[in-house]
């Protein structure tokens, strides 16, 4: 085996683990264009657009990184009639490794004025996540060991989650925890000792956007995205987006310590969005990989104002 392939696989091993070996780091997926995928964050942003809303999201992670990170994003969300009622549904592929997860959620909201320019929106997330993971695809090195003897087939778990999302038809500004309950993913029972290898934490997000008009054709779109959760570091992404002439969408973002990104988006017409951006590693792991990959599409359609809301991040 060549060096580079023996580093590459200690490095996938190394970031398997810290995934899956009491995992209190563990992390939901991650998406650089948060700004166009904000149902998957929050469930009260369902419903705010006045129109149906059809997503779909691809992600590939470290490329050139054995194993690493894979995720797809396929969403569907519609206000309900003038009810203030708003329903989206979500299917999440995700892949690291040997582990191969899939979570189907639906989300409701209700939105509310609360003044001429701003409307508060409150949202409810039931999901259910199945997961697998085949242990016995992994080279490993002492095969008695006690994790490797059974896969893990479409474990069942359950969640719920809640949010509260302020906006208008320039800004924005969001709360959330996707889920609620804290459950234990798999658990170990050998020799009657039954030790958690991996547990699913509790994550808060908070987002917040604003369109600044700097003229006629030219608008500047800032936003971030907090996330926390116990047992791991904040993580922020800082994101500056410029639109021109309502149709290009060209900027830049910034993951505290961990990349720096470029993104790029174009309305094709007045029901299609297309956007792509480039992920560049500012951690050790740049030496392993060639960056991370992403292309959103997004359909709007049957919008009762015959035309593109106004441009911003949501």
């Amino acid at each position: 085996m060549k060096v580079n392939k023996i580093i590459k696989t200690m490095g996938l091993s190394l970031i398997f683990l810290g995934c899956s070996l009491t995992a209190k780091a563990q992390q939901d997926p991650q998406y650089t264009q948060y700004m166009y995928n904000t149902g998957a964050i929050n469930p009260a942003y369902v419903g705010s657009k006045s129109n149906l809303s059809i997503f779909g999201l691809y992600r590939t992670q470290w490329v050139g990184l054995e194993g690493a990170p894979k995720t797809a994003h396929v969403s569907v969300s519609t206000p309900l009639g003038e009810s203030g009622l708003g329903l989206g549904v979500n299917f999440v592929n995700d892949r690291l490794g040997v582990m191969d997860e899939n979570t189907i959620s639906v989300d409701l909201s209700y939105t509310i004025d609360l003044s001429y320019q701003y409307k508060m929106a409150f949202g409810l997330k039931g999901s259910a996540n199945l997961l697998s993971v085949d242990y016995q695809s992994l080279r490993i090195h002492n095969t008695a060991d006690p994790v490797s003897q059974e896969n893990i087939d479409n474990k069942f778990n359950p969640n719920i989650g809640a949010g509260v999302y302020v906006f208008s038809d320039k800004s924005y500004l969001g709360l959330s925890v996707p889920m609620l309950l804290e459950q234990d993913r798999y658990n170990d029972n050998y020799n009657n000792q039954q030790t958690v290898m991996m547990r699913q934490k509790m994550h808060y997000f908070l987002m917040g956007g604003y369109v600044f008009d700097l003229s006629d054709n030219l608008k500047f779109k800032p936003a971030f995205l907090a996330k926390a959760t116990a047992g791991a570091p904040l993580q922020l992404d800082l994101t500056a987006n410029f639109l021109l002439y309502e149709k290009l969408t060209l900027g830049a973002a910034y993951r505290w310590d961990a990349a720096i990104s470029a993104l790029a988006g174009f309305q094709v017409n007045n029901n299609l969005f297309v956007g792509y951006s480039y992920d560049a590693e500012t951690t050790a792991l740049r030496a392993y990989n060639s960056g991370s990959h992403e292309i959103v599409l997004r359909f709007d359609l049957f919008n009762k104002q015959g035309k593109i809301n106004a441009p911003r991040f949501f």
